[in-house]
Formats: C-alpha cells, structure tokens, sequence
C-alpha cells in the first residue's frame, strides 16, 4: 500500500479549521472538505505543527460549547438510571466485601460532593492510585459524578512515569490508600482510607450543585498510551461516546440482573471501563479481584469457575495461556486488543457466545463488533457500533472497493476530543472528514484493513510501528527514544520476536564507548525505572552496529531473524507439539521430578521459556524478561515434565530459581 499522504515528509499540508475551532493538518493538493476554513497555508508538516502548536494549546473546551446538548446522557446520569432501578441488586463484590447498587451509588454521591466541596468540577482532571476494589470503582465514578475527568494511575507503575502522567496532565487532586504513589507539587492528596469529617447526602447529585452543569462535551477520562515520540500521551474522553457505548453492549451481549462481569483489565487501559459499563449500567455484578488472581493460565480459570464469572473481556493471549473447560458455562466472552484468530474461536466458542471486538482509546473504548463468531467461519471485526462509522480510504482518501486493502478512519459519537496539551498530534490524527457532515472529523487510526461485500470488516495490520503486545499497545518508537536516552548508548533499536502468547521486545544497542559487561542487563534495569513492564525489552544486546537496508534505514526484519538465532538456546529432541499454551521448547518426554538437583533442572526449563542461554539460581525470572504468560508457561512446563503442580502466584511470590526448588523439595 502507498504511504499515507500524513505520514509522507515531502507532503504539504494546511491547516484548516472547522467551526466549533478544532483544527486538522490536510494535505494541500487534496480539496479541503465542506465546512472546514483554510487558516494557515500550504506549507512543509513542521511550520503547519508549529502553527497549531501556537494557536490550539488544549483540547480541553474552556466555555461550555452553545452546541453542547443539555440533555445529553452523560456516565453519572446514566449510572443514576441504573442504580435507581437495580436498587437492591448485587453491583459489586469483591472477595472479601459486597455492595448493592444503593449502596455504591450512595458511597459515589457522598465523595462526589466532597470533591465539589473541594471546588472540583468539569474541566478539571483528578488522579486516581487505588488497587483493585471497591474503592477504585467508587473513586472512578465520583470523579466523573462531580463533574471532573479521572486520570488513573497505576500504583505498579515506575515512579518517573506516575510523575510524568500526573505533571502533564496538570492534576488538581489525587485520590489514593495508603501512602501517595508518587511526589509531584501541586495537587491536593485525599485519602479515601480517611473518613470524611462532613456528613454529606447520599442522594443523586443534582447540575446545581456542579460549579455548572456537566455537559457530553466534558471530559469523562484521561488514559495515557504509548507514543511514537518518545512521551506518552494522554487521550481525552468525553462523555458524549456514553450513551453509544451502553447501546452496543445491550445490542450485542444484553448483559442483566444475575449476570456477573469480571473486571479483567487495569484501569490505566480502557477495557476496564468497559468491564464496568457493561456491569454497572445493565443490572450485572462487576466482580473485583486482586491482579493475581486474573493471571492467565490455571490462575485465571479457577478465578473464572470459582467466582461463577458469565462474562469476560479477555485479549487473545489471556485466552490462548487459559484452558476453557468448564469456564463460562452458556456465558459471554468478548476477544478484543489483539487479532483474534481461528484456532482461539475454536477453543472458546463452543458452549458459549464469543464475540470479537475491535477500537483504539481514541474511540471510547471500542468501534465494532463481530459475533456471536463461530468455528469454521472468518474472524472479521465486524460491523460499526451504532452510532459509529468505519472508513476504508486510501493514500488519496478515497473510499476503497470491498476486497481492498486501505487504512481505517473512524468516527462517532464515541470521538475522543484529542491528546492532551498535544494539539499539533490532535491535529495529525483526528482530521477533516470529506464524508461527513460540514465540519466533522475523523480519528485515522493506522489500523489496516479491508471490508468484504457483505458489510464485514477485517483487520490486516499496522501502517505504522505501533504493536500490540500481549494486549497491549506499544509504540516502539518510545521505547527507542528512551533507550537511546540513557547514557552510553549511541544507537538503539526495538524490535518484536515471537507469536501471540510469546511475543516480546528484543533491543540492539550501538554503545557510545566500550561498555561494561553487563551493559546490556544495566541499560533493562534503567528502562524500568522509567517504563511500564511491558514496555521493558526482554534483553538488550549490545552489538557494534546495526544493519542498514540499501536506503540507509535500519533493517529491522534482519534484527529480529538476528535475535532470533542469538537468543534461543540450543534446541531439544524434537516433541509433539503441546498446542498454543505449551511451554516453548521445554523438549522430550515427561520424565522424573530430581530432587537431588531441582534448582538446576528449573533454571534449565527457565532458560527455555526464556529463550535466553542460562539462567542462575538467583536470577529473579522477571528481571531476564519473563511476564505473566511466559510464567504460565514455566508453571505448565513443569507439571508436564515432572508432575509438580508449581501456580503463576507463586513464581511472582518467589521468583528465583533457588526459591522455587526449595518449595518443589519441601515435604
């Protein structure tokens, strides 16, 4: 496929500007679309960003918008009818503790008008660091109750990305348990472990009591994802994509009253506000867990049968580390973040309805859905939510034929406003839609992909080098930029090895001197300081250059078939093969548990499941790049060699070889 004419360098563009003030950068030899003004002439993609940066420095409206719908059904509204109505039902429940929708919608009023109390509303954006639980809910929904946006932070996450997230998105208020999760100037910390001295009503929170009425234009949410740039960005929600959102759950998995919803997803990625709409505003159960239990593999099955869960949104490698039997008997299961393939509808299909979902952040969590989908047939995404369009345009941004392949541009109800205090990146991304109404955009996603003659979509891949790995979205381009960040690395790059469930980042550096000998090890261990763990490469190799391809850019299909040889050890005898979940080359028959050398066995399998030439006693299985599903592999691998049942919970409790052999030897 051509490339696309916004990511061209020698393309001109305008920068046009539709009537509610939103700005597109548009390609200059293409007519600029009904209703959008030209306000800065063609020009090189730098002086038209420079432009934007200068004129637009939010996206964040900062006077209520006189095309804004004051009766527009905004989360709390929404959450309101619910609870209203399912008053004496079960809303969540956690291991230890249960609310009715009365109940947590009195908790989530009380703290809503101590936030208001606190001058918090729309327009403002408020932090929130709670673990799994109630707690969490209630805080998400008081935050947007009150009229602000919440931003969630991860209390797992390294501390220099906590403060980045919460400097840049200018917080006024963190809400958190326990110690703060990160010293940043200028917000106000509230303790929800703290009781509130004022005794406030537990009724619905009325528009007069907001700083001004909440509007769909309003923010609901901030996340951040990965950006190509080195920084990560912040995606603003608005509450205008709600009242879509809960359509399409009714229309496609009608969840209700005695269905029960697992919340899978952290609140940092937004299938965990899916996980709570699809409860909280249907009559459902949202039941929370702590993050071991929902590790995929045995973990996440005996959390799936013992909680009686009849829906779940699981990713692809949540499915293929997890085995079904037993699991959502009759239930619902939604495969979404990743390509959902054949072999996984075969596995999960049968004995309940699979759907298939598809969208980016930018959309309100999602944009289609495909099912119930079913073994034998093609894995589309499906068709638009209502409310929801999907284009299929090529590099002239002309719709494309059934059968061929262009790139995805959405749009919706469900529209983010932009990326937060990033407006010339708002301005690439979210552009002037020639099909739609005077003035309106559309999100150009870098999705792939073509629909057939019956209407279905299909996902083919990236048009950039943004990945999804193990679920989660990953612009290699910020890893890159923080691995060349640290000092003594002069060139780096980041490549992807593996399928699915073993999919992981491998790096080559270029040094800037001679490095030490464990170069390599120092430069994962600096990158996790700053990076989320998914995002820290499983191994950095330090090499004396990287290949180019004969027009001088790195040759990345070379280092990945160059990590490839130099990280797997050597191969085993041959086996049958073990299906999707079977531990990578754990090789030959099952044979006998030695408990006079256990610890080395183990390091051995390690290093298989690792792929990397040994592991030490000592070595913690994390640290060498292990994650939840390779430590699902190892666990599995074991009890398949040696008949030792070993769970994922533990080898995160101990996660060295030397302590797991000490507990396989135990009497």
């Amino acid at each position: 496929m051509p490339a696309n004419p916004f990511e061209d360098p020698d393309e001109r563009y305008l920068v046009l500007r539709n009537p509610r003030g939103q700005r597109s950068l548009w390609p200059a030899r293409l007519p600029a679309p009904t209703g959008w003004l030209v306000e800065f002439p063609a020009d090189s993609r730098a002086r038209a960003r420079a432009h934007v940066e200068r004129v637009w420095p939010d996206v964040r409206p900062r006077t209520p918008s006189a095309t804004a719908s004051e009766t527009a059904e905004t989360l709390p509204v929404l959450f309101e009818r619910s609870a209203a109505e399912h008053r004496e039902l079960p809303a969540v429940e956690s291991e230890s503790t249960a609310s009715t929708y009365g109940e947590l919608a009195g908790r989530v009023n009380r703290l809503a008008r101590r936030l208001i109390a606190a001058g918090l509303g729309p327009g403002d954006l408020v932090g929130i660091s709670v673990p799994r639980g109630t707690d969490q809910v209630v805080a998400a929904l008081a935050v947007t109750t009150a009229g602000a946006g919440y931003v969630p932070l991860d209390p797992g996450y390294p501390t220099a990305l906590l403060r980045h997230m919460a400097t840049d998105s200018g917080l006024r208020t963190l809400l958190h348990t326990g110690p703060p999760p990160v010293d940043v100037t200028g917000p106000h910390t509230l303790d929800l472990a703290s009781p509130d001295p004022v005794s406030r009503p537990a009724g619905p929170v009325a528009d007069e009591e907001r700083r001004r009425p909440l509007r769909a234009e309003d923010t609901a949410y901030v996340i951040y994802t990965s950006g190509s740039t080195g920084t990560p960005k912040g995606v603003v929600i608005p509450h205008a994509g709600m009242a879509a959102l809960a359509a399409a759950q009714r229309h496609w998995i009608a969840p209700g009253p005695g269905d029960r919803v697992l919340q899978w997803a952290s609140f940092n990625f937004d299938a965990g506000f899916w996980d709570l709409t699809l409860a909280l505003l249907s009559g459902a159960t949202l039941v929370l867990t702590d993050d071991r239990a929902v590790l995929p593999g045995e973990e996440l099955r005996r959390t799936l049968i013992d909680r009686r869960i009849t829906h779940a949104v699981l990713p692809p490698v949540a499915l293929t580390a997890t085995d079904p039997e037993g699991v959502l008997p009759g239930g619902v299961v939604l495969s979404t973040g990743d390509s959902c393939t054949p072999a996984l509808v075969a596995r999960w299909a049968p004995g309940r309805r699979m759907f298939n979902g598809y969208g980016p952040t930018e959309m309100t969590v999602g944009v289609t859905m495909a099912g119930p989908v079913r073994p034998g047939e093609p894995v589309s995404i499906g068709v638009p939510w209502p409310g929801n369009e999907v284009r299929v345009l090529d590099v002239d941004l002309r719709s494309c034929q059934p059968g061929e392949e262009g790139e995805l541009y959405l749009v919706g109800e469900g529209e983010a406003l932009g990326y937060l205090n990033r407006p010339a990146l708002t301005a690439e991304r979210f552009v002037a839609d020639p099909y739609g109404a005077p003035g309106s955009r559309m999100y150009r996603s870098g999705d792939l992909g073509y629909v057939d003659k019956d209407g279905a979509l299909y996902f083919t891949g990236r048009a950039d080098r943004q990945v999804k790995l193990r679920g989660f979205r990953v612009e290699l381009g910020e890893v890159e930029t923080a691995l060349e960040s640290c000092d003594g690395v002069r060139l780096g790059a980041v490549v992807v090895i593996g399928e699915v469930d073993s999919a992981r980042l491998a790096a080559f550096v270029v040094p800037g001197a001679d490095p030490a000998d464990d170069f390599g090890e120092e430069l994962r261990r600096r990158l996790a300081e700053r990076l989320p763990a998914h995002m820290v490469p499983a191994r950095v190799e330090v090499v004396a250059s990287l290949p180019m391809t004969s027009n001088g850019k790195i040759d990345r299909r070379a280092l990945e078939r160059r990590f490839a040889g130099s990280a797997a050890p050597p191969s085993p005898p041959a086996a049958e093969s073990g299906g999707p979940s079977a531990a990578p080359a754990p090789g030959g028959p099952a044979r006998a548990f030695d408990r006079s050398d256990p610890v080395a066995a183990l390091c051995e399998l390690a290093a298989r499941v690792l792929q990397v030439p040994t592991v030490a006693p000592d070595d913690d299985f994390f640290d060498r790049g292990g994650h939840s599903v390779l430590a699902v592999r190892l666990a599995k691998a074991v009890r398949d060699d040696w008949g030792v049942d070993l769970s994922v919970r533990t080898i995160f409790e101990r996660p060295t070889m030397a302590e797991l052999g000490g507990l396989l030897t135990a009497d």
